[in-house]
């Protein structure tokens, strides 16, 4: 039994994809994908460009760009930052992509009508909660 080893170790690399070839992306909406669409419909709904958040918040323009884009997977700093460059808390950052999740939820998963764990207790109005 004879066989050729290949000439280079990159030619012996098997490049195993991210999801198979033609198979549709995952139901399930990525954390980063939400908040960089949120974050940027919240800019582009200020009239702001990139340059100008970006400068706000002492981030640098092509990572802000990456995080708008799902590219990135932004820090708790730099989403504070975004934030407060435009006009938000980090919380009301948060309330608006846990809508925005439950928008795409409710459209993925028509039979699921609101999760709670079974020891959480409601919330009460106005109140906002953060899970760790």
């Amino acid at each position: 039994m004879t066989s050729q080893a290949p000439k280079t170790a990159a030619a012996a690399a098997r490049v195993i994809p991210l999801r198979p070839a033609g198979e549709p992306l995952s139901r399930e909406p990525l954390w980063r994908d939400v908040v960089g669409d949120v974050l940027r419909r919240e800019r582009l709904a200020q009239k702001r460009t990139l340059k100008d958040v970006a400068d706000a918040g002492r981030i640098s323009m092509p990572y802000l760009s990456e995080v708008e884009r799902g590219r990135k997977e932004a820090s708790s700093e730099v989403l504070a930052a975004a934030a407060q460059a435009l006009g938000l808390s980090l919380a009301e950052l948060l309330v608006l992509v846990h809508k925005e999740l439950i928008r795409l939820a409710s459209r993925t998963y028509t039979h699921v009508q609101h999760v709670q764990p079974a020891h959480a207790q409601p919330a009460r109005q106005g109140e906002v909660r953060l899970a760790a």
